[in-house]
């Protein structure tokens, strides 16, 4: 046999597994915002339909969802305490179809922030979670960055004690997906408290008084814990997956130094650069691995040879 056809064949493999669909970039996005419906989180529900169109805009600017369509899914959770809000559930993208639509456009989320209630007090953010897992686990999109985000001023009531933080990590895993969690939690950077958040990489954002923020690379970390559990049931989810975490009130100040255009802007830029750099999980087709084979079959035959 041709041994320079045998090491083509090795070269082959090799350059197919990095062109496969498992170490691409995404073309598109699957974000998916957990939100709770609790009776004092009508300003960030707000604010969520606000937001929105700043994140599309700014994926679109990166690439991601030119090709296909991004799309956007609103879960709320800790409604009412009886009756359908409640549980968590899929907010309707698109009132005009006969079933419960659980993804739409960017226009289409802000619409459906509408129907957001607050009439309720009992929140599992876990609990939404992993619902919200499982509706993306049943219809995965090829070449879809998958992030959650969470929004909730409180910190977890247990409704579910079958969920550990290492499942939901592991769930989190399994879609290649991060989280970010928007909770009353304080942060610091440089060593001072009043970060907007704080990312996985150690970075923290900071509001500038002007609208804007700056960036303390290296030297953001996690501060005093803020509502009850806040810290230990969400942040260090969020940050064990590879996300960040946002303080709420910062965002609740309002006008004050333009502390909320700070966090959106924050915001809106983490998350865009999150899921940019985000491969999505992808299996590499058949016709690939038979190539990688044929491949690693050849260079063993090689060596036998010499």
């Amino acid at each position: 046999m041709n041994k320079r056809w045998m090491t083509s064949a090795t070269g082959l493999a090799a350059a197919a597994l990095m062109s496969s669909p498992a170490l691409a970039v995404p073309t598109t996005a699957d974000v998916v915002f957990l939100v709770d419906e609790s009776g004092s989180m009508a300003g960030e529900h707000d604010w969520l339909g606000d937001m929105i169109s700043g994140l599309e805009s700014g994926l679109i600017s990166q690439g991601v969802g030119v090709s296909e369509a991004n799309r956007y899914s609103l879960i709320g959770f800790g409604g009412a305490t009886s009756g359908s809000h409640f549980d968590p559930h899929a907010h309707d993208m698109d009132t005009d179809a006969d079933e419960v639509q659980n993804w739409g456009s960017a226009v289409q989320f802000g619409d459906a922030t509408k129907h957001l209630v607050t009439n309720g007090g009992t929140e599992d953010g876990w609990n939404a979670l992993d619902w919200a897992m499982g509706m993306v686990n049943s219809d995965r999109r090829e070449g879809a960055a998958v992030n959650f985000i969470l929004v909730t001023d409180e910190d977890r009531d247990n409704e579910n004690n079958s969920l550990t933080k290492s499942g939901l990590l592991s769930g989190l895993q399994r879609l290649n997906a991060l989280l970010n969690v928007v909770v009353n939690n304080r942060f610091k950077c440089d060593g001072q408290s009043g970060a907007i958040g704080v990312a996985s990489n150690g970075n923290g954002f900071r509001a500038d008084g002007s609208g804007g923020y700056t960036v303390c690379e290296g030297a953001g970390t996690v501060g005093a814990s803020g509502d009850g559990n806040t810290t230990s049931d969400y942040v260090d989810l969020a940050m064990q997956s590879g996300g960040a975490g946002w303080d709420l009130e910062i965002l609740r100040a309002g006008d004050t130094n333009q502390y909320a255009d700070s966090f959106t802007k924050a915001f809106v830029d983490i998350k865009v650069q999150e899921i940019t750099e985000q491969p999505p999980v992808s299996v590499p087709e058949p016709g690939t691995l038979a190539l990688l084979g044929l491949g690693l079959t050849g260079l063993a035959f090689r060596r036998k040879k010499s």
